[in-house]
């Protein structure tokens, strides 16, 4: 991919700060979700079709 002139370097700490900073938002949903009963209900719901075998070994 052509860099239209940007330094590497420049590149490369973009990089890392949109790294960064897409961690953090996909952090703060997952924390919402729990504190809205979210992720309970997907645990729930995992544990129910594993029950009813409709699991398989990774």
């Amino acid at each position: 991919m052509k860099n239209r002139g940007f330094k590497a370097e420049l590149l490369a700490k973009f990089s890392d700060w949109s790294e960064a900073f897409d961690a953090a938002r996909f952090d703060e949903k997952i924390e919402r979700d729990a504190k809205a009963g979210a992720l309970e209900r997907l645990a729930q719901q995992a544990l129910a079709d594993h029950a009813q075998g409709r699991t398989r070994k990774l």
